[in-house]
């Protein structure tokens, strides 16, 4: 197995950090983790973002705490949708759709205000424009083909729209630090030798940025995946995307090499909270039951001692049932 040189930060993530996600549907893999784990995360407002541009936007958008209006909306298979968002926005309501938008921009405006930690992950450097503007688009929500161009982002355009965004973040906080990553999930839509050629201008944009930008670090998710695994058993079945096996194994390098020693300790706490909360037994009632609920809660409780701004209140809720509440 090949060996990936991984440069860890300075300061590690620790769970008084808050941590912001953004990009493909790889972020979604390590947020839901850090989520899970119960890091104070925020991820994809707009939901998944592929490219550069689309994800430059977006964090400029949070920013500048853009407020969506109906012109920014259009209506398209009987749904008012954003060109800048993923379908789950769509809705039949017109006002409705803009509610949930711009309540999810000040969401995130609020968190990358106070965050320690940007976690950014690119998936291609494919980018879409409508036709009749040239405008970017985020999601194409299944419009006709012909409406939109498909442009391959050179490197200079990936690096000017994320630099200009990582000025911006500078600004609004002075201490964010930036984890900048590309997403092992295999474009194979665009063709096999498209999605090299579009990895590749990703792999050299960051590079870039990381020679300018002192607070920006790289985690190589798709080195791991690509170079160090390398094999098709860590795949799902479409031979796109990486396998449960895959995505702990990339998870468990980012513990290592991300994330501070001691909070790793009580990582592993949480997860067996987390496992317990998990486990649903055949029979609620019994003496064995009721003992497993009073020692998991006893855990919890001195675990929310020692991280009192992490919500435990689920799991509490969970482990404090009585018998007579499980009949």
């Amino acid at each position: 197995m090949l060996d990936v040189d991984i440069k860890s930060p300075a300061e590690k993530i620790t769970y008084n950090d808050k941590i912001f996600l953004i990009g493909s549907c790889f972020t979604e893999h390590i947020g839901r983790r850090l989520e899970e784990l119960k890091f104070p995360v925020l991820q994809n407002p707009n939901g998944i973002l592929f490219d550069p541009v689309s994800v430059a936007r977006s964090l400029n958008s949070y920013v500048d705490l853009k407020n969506y209006y109906k012109d920014d909306l259009f209506f398209h298979n009987e749904l008012w949708q954003s060109w800048n968002h993923h379908s789950v926005f769509s809705g039949m309501n017109q006002i409705e759709v803009l509610a949930k938008i711009n309540e999810s921009q000040q969401q995130a405006h609020d968190h990358i205000k106070f965050s320690n930690w940007l976690i950014v992950t690119l998936g291609s450097s494919f980018s879409y424009q409508l036709n009749e503007n040239e405008r970017p688009v985020a999601n194409c929500h299944r419009a006709p083909s012909q409406w939109f161009n498909k442009h391959l982002l050179s490197i200079q355009e990936t690096t000017d729209a994320l630099q200009e965004s990582i000025d911006k973040l500078k600004e609004l906080n002075p201490s964010l630090r930036i984890i900048l990553t590309i997403s092992p999930v295999r474009h194979i839509r665009d063709g096999v030798v498209e999605n090299n050629r579009s990895k590749a201008r990703l792999v050299e944009a960051v590079n870039i940025l990381l020679e300018k930008n002192s607070n920006c670090y790289y985690f190589p998710a798709y080195e791991l995946v690509i170079d160090v695994l390398r094999d098709y058993r860590f795949y799902d079945i479409d031979l796109v995307h990486p396998n449960y096996a895959a995505t702990e194994f990339v998870f468990e390098k980012f513990e290592q090499h991300f994330i501070e020693a001691g909070t790793r300790e009580l990582m592993e706490e949480v997860k067996k909270i987390a496992n317990g909360y998990k486990h649903k037994p055949f029979q609620p009632a019994t003496e064995s039951h009721q003992s497993f609920l009073k020692n998991s809660l006893e855990k919890v409780l001195v675990l929310q001692d020692k991280l009192p701004h992490l919500d435990f209140t689920k799991e509490i809720t969970y482990f404090s049932k009585k018998k007579t509440d499980l009949v």
